[in-house]
């Protein structure tokens, strides 16, 4: 098995990487350099966490065969009966070896070293040069490549001096003490401490928040009604943010509509009023070629080059934000609707969830022959309560092991440390299973309170993995360069924990070929004897803040409304979305009805002679009959502006029956979301 282990989980990793960036992204609309950038970054930071358990089992194999070499183990020979004591001096003691177990998951020597200097110097890079001025570049409302590139150098100037300032404040420490001379390993080594130092601050304040934050949240999920009434604050808040997005994106197109009139076909910046026309929804561009139209001729004040640049960034970042919250809207509305229909379902003598809207509802194979409406009636009010209480207690358990072992895994005699009594009594038994599943296990826990804080923590909810392909790109590079920059700084945290960590643990061990990677902290005993030990337990002090919500407190004095089940505001937001809820369901069905008989209709009347035909051939009466529509909607068009109540009327009838294509936002068939993304064209194009 000797590297095997470490291939399978190479190509295993990279497999699960790619499905989750299809899951999120958009593979086929979305830019190579976004998709490319997001794919690397994740896969080198999936790798790490999968990685670093094998690590750890073949350097305790290496320290048992090092203990062997140095400090074999004695044992007497056994004496007869008959021997007296001053015989037995003829027999001295016999050294033997212990017996060392090589792992399953043994990886030879020299290949982890290299593997994880390419993993990490990977993952740097992209973190702090490549993905953040690839997100900056695609904000970016500069018109040429140059200024793109000038603007994201600008705006990315705070990361690279956030991080120039840790690495000369201990580059002059360094120098500065009498007893050390640079070198180009120490300087690496700074380099790599000033990275994890950073990451470290902001590791600790998201896991106390994710430590009790999670266990609770699942909690708090088991109970159905606590579900709906938090989904009904939401609808309230997210319908406030869909307004204010649509308010905002129709003022940008008031003022790409003066630019377009102002600017005419020969201008010089006619080329630039184009790009910009280009970023605004499909709908927009139809408005503004049809006023252009009607125009008389009016010249405004023309504008100026910096002025158009700033109009291309805010039309860029007004189209995002509103396909955000429509995407998020409808999300928050399944939810809501399906909540309700449980709770409903709940008290029926037929045990079968029924849908209120059964054609948004996915009809999979795994829906038709595994998760029936019955088996899912028996998940949802049967079984889903007690297994969401079950996994929150064994959260909880698991919270609290990781927050005793940050407040105690400095003490090496005794072992206090949880994680490493685990491992140390493992190790014992030559048992590098249990220890493999005992370090991922704890890793990843690790991983999922910090990560999923990031995006339960959002200003506004710019930041948002959305899943059907939802997520724009400034999420997925964001999410990347997070995962890359919180990653290192945690593994070397959880080494800690598990005492595989000599700068800290100050133990006579062979150092796992990760930490070699990281260089020696002594080199900056401030940080090694003092930072990486006592900053962790500030962890406490957080998740004391996070059980009495008082950061959610704090932000809603602030007027960012979070929340509080003993608050009068959140009590308002409820009824708000309740209401908000309930008209929307009014609204759907409406839609469903009406869409119903249209289809009856055409059932009946379509084709002469037709009888019991299904929808198939609807479609194919559909395609039959697609010049005569095309001539209404032609037709339609042509109306006045002075009519245009009726030419709504008469576009919301027609357009029932048409395609979503060329449509942003708009609900598909079987549940799914359109594309947010736009069509890619060439490598660095704008996103």
């Amino acid at each position: 098995m000797s590297g095997t282990a470490l291939a399978v989980v190479v190509v295993v990793i990279f497999l699960l990487a790619l499905y989750l960036l299809q899951r999120y992204g958009d593979l086929r609309k979305q830019q190579r350099m976004v998709l490319l950038g997001t794919l690397l970054s994740w896969y080198l930071c999936f790798l790490i966490v999968f990685i670093l358990p094998l690590d750890v089992s073949t350097t305790i194999y290496k320290q048992c065969i090092h203990d062997n070499a140095d400090h074999p183990t004695p044992v007497t020979r056994a004496r007869g009966a008959n021997q007296t004591d001053d015989s037995s001096s003829v027999y001295p003691p016999v050294s033997t070896l212990k017996v060392c177990e090589e792992p399953w998951s043994y990886i030879p020597d020299g290949v982890l070293p290299v593997f994880w200097r390419v993993v990490y110097w990977t993952s740097q890079f992209l973190t702090w040069l490549l993905l953040p001025f690839m997100q900056s570049y695609a904000r970016s409302g500069a018109f040429s490549r140059v200024g793109k590139i000038k603007t994201a150098l600008i705006e990315n100037a705070i990361y690279y001096g956030t991080y120039l300032l840790i690495f000369i404040s201990l580059l002059i420490y360094v120098a500065a003490h009498p007893r050390w001379e640079l070198s180009w390993r120490q300087l690496q080594t700074i380099g790599i401490t000033a990275a994890n130092t950073w990451g470290l601050f902001l590791l600790v304040l998201l896991l106390g928040y994710g430590l009790v934050e999670i266990p609770r949240s699942y909690w708090l999920s088991s109970s159905r009604g606590y579900l709906l009434t938090k989904t009904y604050f939401k609808a309230a808040k997210m319908a406030t943010e869909k307004a204010s997005a649509e308010e905002n994106l129709a003022d940008v197109m008031e003022e790409v509509a003066g630019v377009h009139e102002s600017v005419r076909y020969n201008h010089s910046f006619r080329k630039c009023v184009d790009t910009i026309i280009t970023k605004c929804p499909a709908e927009y561009q139809e408005e503004l070629g049809r006023n252009m139209e009607r125009s008389c001729g009016e010249q405004n004040v023309l504008p100026t080059k910096w002025s158009l640049i700033k109009l291309h960034k805010k039309v860029i970042s007004a189209v995002q934000r509103h396909g955000q919250t429509e995407v998020q809207w409808s999300i928050l509305l399944d939810q809501a609707f399906h909540l309700e229909d449980v709770a409903k379902s709940q008290s029926s003598p037929v045990r079968q969830l029924i849908h209120s809207f059964p054609s948004a509802h996915q009809h999979s194979w795994i829906h038709r022959f595994i998760y029936t409406p019955t088996v899912e009636w028996y998940w949802e009010c049967v079984f889903r309560q007690g297994f969401y209480r079950l996994l929150a207690v064994l959260l909880c358990l698991l919270s609290a092991a990781v927050v005793w072992s940050e407040c105690t895994f400095f003490s090496t005699h005794p072992v206090l440390s949880l994680f490493a009594v685990f491992v140390q009594t493992a190790e014992k038994q030559h048992n590098y299973i249990c220890i493999e599943m005992v370090c991922f296990v704890s890793i990843l826990f690790l991983c999922v309170c910090v990560y999923s804080t990031v995006f339960r923590i959002r200003v506004f909810n710019y930041y948002y993995l959305v899943p059907h392909h939802q997520t724009d790109a400034y999420s997925l590079q964001f999410s990347g360069m997070l995962f890359c920059r919180l990653t290192p700084p945690l593994c070397l945290n959880f080494l800690g924990l598990i005492h595989m960590d000599s700068a800290i643990s100050h133990q006579d061990r062979i150092q796992t070929s990760y930490t070699s990677i990281m260089g020696s902290m002594h080199v900056l005993y401030f940080i090694s004897d003092g930072f990486y030990i006592y900053y962790p337990m500030l962890v406490l002090l957080l998740c004391f803040a996070t059980y009495y919500s008082l950061g959610s407190r704090c932000l809603n004095l602030l007027g960012f409304h979070q929340y509080i089940t003993d608050d009068g505001l959140t009590s308002d937001l409820v009824e708000e979305g309740k209401e908000l809820i309930r008209r929307e369901r009014r609204k759907r069905q409406k839609a469903e009805d009406g869409e119903n008989r249209r289809w009856a209709w055409r059932e009946r009347y379509g084709v002469q002679g037709a009888t019991g035909r299904t929808r198939a051939g609807y479609t194919e009466l559909k395609d039959n009959h697609s010049s005569a529509t095309a001539e209404i909607k032609n037709s339609v068009i042509t109306f006045s502006r002075g009519d245009g109540e009726m030419e709504e009327q008469q576009r919301g009838l027609l357009q029932d029956n048409s395609s979503d294509e060329g449509s942003p936002n708009r609900r598909s068939k079987g549940g799914r979301y359109l594309s947010l993304s736009p069509s890619r064209s060439g490598i660095f194009d704008d996103v």
